[in-house]
């Protein structure tokens, strides 16, 4: 028997829900976190659980249970996050609850992606969520952040592009818009796992799509110049672009700079897609 499971039976009568430990039906997906499906848990459909840990200590994903529920509310009715529930905190870590979503998991075209992305960063941001730095330096500053906590630092210099001010607009990021994140339903699609949900240059949610590493490790594979091409068509914003190509090196940059720290903390197939990022920075360094 799960032992959580049976810890938390009882928090989801706050919420309404009677559940034994047996109906928890674990799902795979998350890393970071515990999920539970709760099937036929509400009346017009299925409840997804979500258990987090008491600590984390990521310097680019931050796993607060707390924002996910802030964010979930404020986009409630928009179509394009879970409906919340409610959450609490337990003696086990942060617990929430949503509606599950069904359908079918990392199942999209990349121009589908750009679709979503372009409704989401028109959405006024909650209040209380956490800002990203913007601009080259403030990219420098969370890439350069990100490495300091890899003990074997075998990355390349650190790329020199052209300087790129601070965004004059910022908008609502997911945070972590991984392919395992996306959800096909028949109305189009849905992002899950918002525990990452920030303010910031619309880039920062382009270049996480768009990372060859994250595609790999999250249920994809890299996208071709194409597939590429197909997403910022559908975005459709080319000063964003524009924007995005020239930050280009620093975010795989960064984001080879995180790879090697999960590889070093025992992911062992962080370090695949560390060189993956590599050949990225490469390409974008001398397109």
């Amino acid at each position: 028997m799960d032992k959580s499971a049976t810890a938390l039976a009882p928090v989801l009568a706050r919420f309404g829900i009677d559940a034994r430990p047996s109906d928890f039906i674990p799902l795979e997906g998350g890393r970071s976190n515990r999920i539970w499906l709760l099937r036929g848990a509400l009346s017009d459909g299925d409840a997804v659980l979500k258990l987090f840990p008491t600590h984390s200590d990521n310097p680019l994903f931050p796993n607060d249970g707390n924002a996910e529920l802030n964010t979930l509310s404020h986009l409630v009715d928009t179509g394009l996050a879970p409906k919340p529930i409610g959450g609490c905190g337990t003696d086990l870590g942060f617990c929430l609850l949503y509606k599950h979503v069904p359908g079918a998991v990392a199942s999209f075209h990349p121009n589908d992606v750009g679709h979503y992305l372009a409704r989401l960063h028109k959405v006024q941001a909650p209040a209380g969520l956490r800002h990203v730095p913007t601009g080259a330096d403030g990219l420098r500053q969370t890439a350069r952040e990100v490495a300091a906590r890899v003990a074997q630092n075998t990355l390349p210099p650190m790329p020199r592009i052209a300087d790129v001010p601070p965004a004059k607009t910022t908008c609502l990021l997911h945070g972590d818009l991984v392919p395992s994140n996306l959800v096909s339903e028949s109305a189009g699609l849905v992002a899950i796992d918002w525990q990452c949900p920030a303010v910031g240059d619309p880039c920062e949610d382009i270049a996480i799509f768009l990372s060859p590493a994250m595609q790999v490790l999250y249920g994809g594979s890299p996208l071709s110049n194409e597939d590429e091409r197909a997403f910022f068509s559908a975005y459709g914003n080319a000063a964003v672009e524009s924007r995005y190509r020239s930050l280009k090196p620093l975010y795989h940059w960064r984001m080879a700079a995180y790879c090697a720290w999960k590889a070093e903390r025992g992911e062992t197939d962080y370090a695949r897609a560390m060189g993956l990022e590599l050949v990225a920075l490469q390409r974008s360094a001398n397109p």
